[in-house]
Protein backbone atom coordinates (compact mmCIF):
# COMPACT_ATOMS: atom_id res chain seq x y z
CA UNK A 1 0.00 0.00 0.00
CA UNK A 2 1.33 3.26 -0.80
CA UNK A 3 1.01 6.44 1.37
CA UNK A 4 -1.56 7.99 -1.01
CA UNK A 5 -3.81 4.46 -0.54
CA UNK A 6 -3.40 4.91 3.26
CA UNK A 7 -7.08 5.98 4.80
CA UNK A 8 -7.81 9.65 5.77
CA UNK A 9 -10.43 10.56 8.10
CA UNK A 10 -12.81 13.43 6.47
CA UNK A 11 -15.92 14.90 8.29
CA UNK A 12 -18.86 16.31 6.20
CA UNK A 13 -22.36 16.92 6.41
CA UNK A 14 -24.85 15.37 4.70
CA UNK A 15 -28.51 15.63 4.37
CA UNK A 16 -30.27 12.93 6.69
CA UNK A 17 -32.57 11.16 4.33
CA UNK A 18 -29.36 10.39 2.59
CA UNK A 19 -27.33 9.01 5.16
CA UNK A 20 -30.36 6.51 6.53
CA UNK A 21 -30.65 5.51 2.53
CA UNK A 22 -27.09 4.91 2.36
CA UNK A 23 -27.57 2.90 5.74
CA UNK A 24 -29.64 0.72 4.51
CA UNK A 25 -28.49 -0.14 0.90
CA UNK A 26 -25.49 -0.70 3.26
CA UNK A 27 -27.35 -3.58 5.38
CA UNK A 28 -29.06 -4.92 2.54
CA UNK A 29 -25.07 -5.55 0.56
CA UNK A 30 -23.51 -6.32 4.04
CA UNK A 31 -21.32 -4.05 3.73
CA UNK A 32 -20.16 0.16 5.45
CA UNK A 33 -21.06 3.36 4.75
CA UNK A 34 -17.76 4.23 3.90
CA UNK A 35 -17.01 1.12 1.37
CA UNK A 36 -20.02 2.74 0.07
CA UNK A 37 -19.23 6.32 0.23
CA UNK A 38 -15.54 5.89 -1.26
CA UNK A 39 -17.08 3.34 -4.04
CA UNK A 40 -19.69 6.44 -5.02
CA UNK A 41 -16.93 8.93 -5.02
CA UNK A 42 -14.43 6.64 -6.60
CA UNK A 43 -17.20 5.96 -9.57
CA UNK A 44 -17.77 10.01 -9.84
CA UNK A 45 -14.41 10.96 -10.20
CA UNK A 46 -13.94 8.65 -12.42
CA UNK A 47 -16.63 9.35 -14.74
CA UNK A 48 -15.94 13.35 -14.41
CA UNK A 49 -12.12 13.16 -15.47
CA UNK A 50 -12.94 10.93 -18.57
CA UNK A 51 -15.96 13.94 -19.29
CA UNK A 52 -15.26 15.31 -22.60
CA UNK A 53 -16.14 18.97 -21.02
CA UNK A 54 -14.02 18.21 -18.07
CA UNK A 55 -10.95 17.87 -19.60
CA UNK A 56 -11.12 20.44 -21.57
CA UNK A 57 -11.94 22.68 -19.05
CA UNK A 58 -8.39 21.63 -17.17
CA UNK A 59 -7.00 21.73 -20.67
CA UNK A 60 -8.03 25.28 -20.99
CA UNK A 61 -6.88 26.32 -17.13
CA UNK A 62 -3.78 24.55 -17.83
CA UNK A 63 -2.77 26.49 -20.97
CA UNK A 64 -3.62 29.53 -19.11
CA UNK A 65 -1.60 29.29 -16.16
CA UNK A 66 -4.28 28.65 -13.76
CA UNK A 67 -3.09 25.02 -13.29
CA UNK A 68 0.08 23.19 -11.91
CA UNK A 69 0.99 19.95 -14.12
CA UNK A 70 0.93 18.03 -10.84
CA UNK A 71 -2.92 19.45 -10.22
CA UNK A 72 -3.33 18.59 -13.99
CA UNK A 73 -1.95 15.06 -13.00
CA UNK A 74 -4.35 14.22 -10.88
CA UNK A 75 -7.32 15.77 -12.18
CA UNK A 76 -7.02 14.07 -15.40
CA UNK A 77 -4.38 11.14 -14.94
CA UNK A 78 -0.63 10.98 -16.29
CA UNK A 79 -1.27 9.93 -19.80
CA UNK A 80 -3.41 12.90 -20.80
CA UNK A 81 -1.56 15.25 -18.47
CA UNK A 82 1.23 14.50 -20.49
CA UNK A 83 -0.14 14.95 -23.57
CA UNK A 84 -1.52 18.29 -22.66
CA UNK A 85 2.09 19.23 -21.07
CA UNK A 86 3.34 18.31 -25.01
CA UNK A 87 0.83 20.02 -26.42
CA UNK A 88 1.27 23.40 -24.42
CA UNK A 89 5.04 23.18 -24.83
CA UNK A 90 4.11 23.43 -28.90
CA UNK A 91 1.60 26.26 -28.58
CA UNK A 92 4.10 28.13 -26.34
CA UNK A 93 6.99 27.76 -29.03
CA UNK A 94 7.99 30.21 -31.19
CA UNK A 95 6.31 29.53 -34.82
CA UNK A 96 9.16 28.85 -37.41
CA UNK A 97 10.16 32.03 -39.65
CA UNK A 98 10.01 29.72 -43.12
CA UNK A 99 10.42 32.11 -45.82
CA UNK A 100 7.86 30.42 -49.59
CA UNK A 101 10.43 28.89 -51.17
CA UNK A 102 10.78 31.46 -54.81
CA UNK A 103 12.61 28.48 -57.16
CA UNK A 104 9.66 25.79 -57.59
CA UNK A 105 6.52 26.74 -59.28
CA UNK A 106 3.78 25.47 -56.80
CA UNK A 107 0.76 25.35 -59.54
CA UNK A 108 2.87 24.22 -62.75
CA UNK A 109 1.26 25.23 -65.61
CA UNK A 110 -2.30 24.96 -64.34
CA UNK A 111 -2.24 28.20 -62.34
CA UNK A 112 -5.35 30.14 -62.50
CA UNK A 113 -6.02 34.07 -61.94
CA UNK A 114 -8.85 35.47 -60.59
CA UNK A 115 -9.82 38.89 -60.48
CA UNK A 116 -12.46 39.64 -57.52
CA UNK A 117 -13.67 42.48 -59.38
CA UNK A 118 -15.06 40.07 -62.54
CA UNK A 119 -17.44 38.54 -59.76
CA UNK A 120 -20.46 37.53 -61.92
CA UNK A 121 -22.73 37.14 -59.05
Amino acid sequence: MSASDDPRRVHFQSPEYLVDRLDAIAELLETDRTELLVEAIRQYIEETADSETFQELVARKYYDGRLEFETVKQLVGAETAQRLRLLRADLEDEPLDLAAPDDADVYGDDAVTIDPADDDR
